[in-house]
């Protein structure tokens, strides 16, 4: 038997926990032949931690027949849940999407393609219960491609620790756990979710990372190509954006406003003492129209920061609203 939810339904349903601990969040995106394995899978290991735990797994517009096969489950897996959306969103928002939904004060996610393994998570348990508030996977032997998979992900890596101040080995692996309270703080948008530690910073998590076992892809395809690395990078600029500048934009556009003012006052003041002081004519200096540029560009950037101060108070006192729209949530009716 199974009960269906709109997103009307969202907030009262992520309210009620029923005493659930621990959640697992599974983006699925054209896996049919792997959903089954990897539910039995995390069933055996997810049984042995001796917490109470839901599966979610969210449906991100799949074109094949894994909702099929996902509803085929829910009656035998009572702790499966289903959220399907009305069509292709992204890992990013499939993710979000299922933080929201999550009624578990521990929040473990991995990918649906069973190259993460499921026997992994109660080591990052146990890294997690020593006091950290993230905890990430570290793929130190993969089996993808090395040119178009490991090389664009260890150049990115190596850039995003430099950029954020976050050491990690592998922001892409998506073998992760995460304490309810900072996860559901934190609002995802483009290929955001691989920051999540980067992001959290800010409220003083501590992340640590664990060695996990990798798999090569047995069935399915991958989504991933080297173009998302380009749009990884996009979005780093971003992150680094949000973490020193989010809420105080004025500080990184009017600093170079006022340099640029500077520097056009000062090349103006010059130009006009040689022509008071040494009658030197003006219609043929280019550098008249440079300290002219310079002073309507530092104007227009200062004007930026201005309008970007508006625009995050704006932000902040508005309705939050989500990166996704679902057409139905399934799970499995509880007895009473």
């Amino acid at each position: 038997m199974e009960i269906h939810y709109t997103i009307d339904d969202i907030m009262t349903t992520s309210k009620n926990k029923n005493d659930i601990e621990m959640s697992i969040v599974i983006p699925v995106f054209n896996e049919s032949e792997n959903i089954k394995p990897l539910i039995i899978k995390l069933n055996e290991v997810l049984d042995k931690t001796g917490k109470n735990y839901e599966i979610i797994m969210v449906d991100d517009g799949s074109t094949d027949n894994s909702f099929e096969v996902m509803q085929k489950l829910i009656d035998n897996h009572k702790s499966l849940r289903i959220i399907r959306f009305r069509r292709n969103f992204g890992q990013t928002a499939a993710f979000s999407a299922g933080f929201d939904l999550a009624r578990g004060d521990i929040i473990v996610t991995l990918d649906a393609d069973l190259q993460n393994d499921p026997a992994d998570i109660p080591k990052l348990l146990e890294e997690l219960n020593k006091g950290f508030d993230i905890v990430s996977g570290w793929r130190k032997k993969r089996y993808d491609n090395f040119l178009t998979r490991q090389l664009p992900s260890r150049i990115a890596n190596y850039i995003i620790s430099k950029f954020t101040g976050i050491s990690l080995h592998d922001y892409g692996c998506s073998l992760k756990v995460y304490r309810s309270e900072v996860i559901k703080n934190i609002k995802l948008y483009g290929e955001m979710h691989r920051f999540i530690p980067a992001v959290a910073s800010w409220m003083g998590i501590r992340v640590s990372e664990v060695e996990v076992n990798h798999a090569p892809r047995v069935s399915g395809k991958s989504n991933y190509g080297i173009m998302r690395t380009v749009r990884v990078l996009l979005d780093l600029i971003t992150v680094k954006f949000l973490l020193g500048y989010s809420t105080k934009p004025i500080q990184v556009f009017g600093l170079f406003g006022i340099l640029s003012l500077l520097l056009g006052f000062i090349i103006a003041a010059y130009l006009s003492a040689t022509k008071i002081f040494l009658g030197h004519p003006l219609s043929d200096r280019p550098l008249l129209l440079m300290a002219a540029l310079l002073i309507i560009f530092g104007v227009q950037l200062c004007s930026i920061g201005l309008i970007g101060e508006m625009v995050v108070r704006a932000y902040y006192g508005s309705n939050d609203k989500p990166t996704y729209m679902i057409k139905e949530i399934i799970e499995a009716k509880t007895k009473k």
